[in-house]
């Protein structure tokens, strides 16, 4: 039994004929990922899927990479919020709401998959010549950092530099994101989890680590579940 996913890119049908260019060429381009991959995207792929010469791209975009910096810039933007939502679905206290950082981070990865990928490529780990997706960038991952900072404040979480705490949090909830992204999904015996209860556990898990006292982080944020039993994607139901 798998868990439930998501398609990343719905497909177009037709090409490019008037408006906007700029988000055409972006669409075709998160088209093309879907199918090859980032590694193997080139403009000349991305012109023909927009249905342009191979000429119009460079009227917005001056290199492949930059391209895909605008990709990922409107990644992390809707990455935000995605984390926003989940944030202002939680009514609990702010242990909780730090754990919907994680939910927001990887519900968003799971529908998203081109896009995400493309954000978290090689291609774009220094983003200096990006500002604005260095700065949108910075913006997604603030919410997991006040998150911290605000727990650590009513002293329910341990008073170690919040960055660091930060660090081992999304270690844990990219790696989760990026093998489902993967298709590297887990089989769960005797339930059926959705994405947001997994990204809740594993959340949750993390969270005992650094909570301070009072119920453990996988009761609470786990909802006193036990542990899934969970084993590597087979590829079998």
């Amino acid at each position: 039994m798998t868990l439930r996913t998501k398609k990343s890119t719905p497909k177009r049908s037709g090409t490019y004929h008037h408006g906007n260019l700029r988000q055409a060429l972006i669409d075709a381009t998160l088209e093309v990922i879907d199918e090859v991959g980032h590694r193997n995207l080139s403009l000349r792929d991305v012109a023909r899927r927009a249905g342009v010469s191979t000429a119009a791209p460079y009227r917005h975009f001056a290199s492949r990479e930059a391209l895909l910096a605008q990709v990922a810039e409107e990644g992390y933007r809707m990455m935000s919020e995605s984390i926003e939502g989940a944030i202002a679905a939680c009514d609990g206290d702010s242990l909780d709401r730090l754990r919907e950082v994680g939910v927001g981070y990887v519900l968003f990865a799971n529908a998203n998959r081109a896009r995400y990928a493309v954000m978290f490529s090689e291609e774009l780990v220094d983003k200096s010549a990006y500002p604005a997706t260095e700065a949108a960038a910075a913006r997604s991952f603030a919410y997991l950092l006040e998150g911290i900072r605000a727990c650590q404040a009513e002293g329910r979480i341990v008073p170690d530099d919040p960055r660091r705490v930060a660090l081992a949090a999304w270690s844990a909830i990219h790696g989760l994101s990026s093998l489902i992204s993967a298709g590297q999904l887990p089989i769960v015996h005797g339930e059926r989890l959705s994405i947001a209860e997994l990204a809740r556990y594993v959340g949750g898990v993390l969270l005992s680590g650094v909570a301070t006292g009072g119920r453990s982080g996988v009761d609470r944020l786990g909802r006193g579940r036990s542990a899934p039993d969970v084993a590597p994607s087979t590829g079998e139901e």
